[in-house]
């Protein structure tokens, strides 16, 4: 689904109207014209403003319009239109609490390269800033709560940009649990099924004490986790857009 298949952005329009539109064979802005139930005047007009603001603002990938007049919950739909503009990121840390713990491993995954920063390398404040620059949509699991914050609070940078959180994304789909139970449910595998966020954390200490081969293994997760929510959101997604698409309707 593409944001030009959307009709929620404008005002007074919500879940019924916009799948009464797609139910009329109205499933992109090029074709709307107000012949179902409920779209009058004024509604149309509304419509009518929000395609030609949408249109404009997609022509300069202006994210931001779409995701301040999407409702919350529906940020999913950003993804297929603004893909290349997307990067998935996953933190490790040494605890929870950003006041007493740190992080020790960085990995952004964007238009197929993955990078991972280190700490003690260069996981510093000015390198995040470069590698969050072209960064226009965020995805992460469970970022909203955890990575994010920890970043914004270690590193004093602002990430105030689309998200997409896969955790409450999936949970929307029926699938529930962390990034590994998603993974597993949707038959995603991994190298490293043996190492979780407690087994990152010994892993760190071993590196700090200088255990041979510790940090390829917590670099290794971490990309991991990272590269792997490619594919749970691309499957989500399917999911998604099953649960909103009348059937028999296919949207272009």
């Amino acid at each position: 689904m593409r944001v030009d298949n959307c009709f929620l952005g404008a005002d007074g329009v919500g879940d019924t109207i916009e799948r009464r539109l797609w139910e009329a064979g109205i499933t992109c802005w090029d074709e709307f014209e107000p012949v179902c139930d409920g779209v009058g005047e004024t509604r149309a007009a509304r419509i009518e403003s929000f395609i030609d603001r949408g249109t404009r603002a997609r022509a300069r990938d202006d994210i931001a319009f779409f995701d301040d007049r999407f409702p919350d919950g529906t940020g999913w739909r950003l993804y297929e239109t603004f893909r290349d503009h997307a990067c998935f990121f996953d933190i490790e840390t040494t605890g929870l609490d950003h006041h007493t713990s740190v992080v020790t491993t960085v990995t952004l995954h964007q238009n197929g390269d993955t990078r991972t920063l280190v700490r003690g390398d260069d996981l510093t404040a000015a390198n995040l800033r470069a590698a969050f620059e072209d960064a226009g949509l965020l995805v992460t699991f469970n970022g909203a709560r955890f990575d994010i914050p920890f970043l914004q609070n270690c590193f004093k940078i602002s990430l105030d940009r689309p998200h997409i959180d896969l955790m409450p994304t999936c949970r929307a789909a029926g699938l529930s649990g962390g990034l590994s139970d998603v993974e597993r449910a949707l038959g995603i595998g991994r190298e490293l099924p043996d190492v979780d966020g407690r087994e990152a954390v010994r892993l760190w200490h071993d590196h700090e004490r200088g255990v041979d081969g510790a940090l390829d293994r917590l670099i290794a997760y971490n990309r991991e986790d990272t590269v792997n929510m490619v594919p749970v959101l691309e499957r989500v997604l399917d999911r998604l857009r099953a649960q909103v698409v009348p059937d028999g309707t296919t949207l272009p």
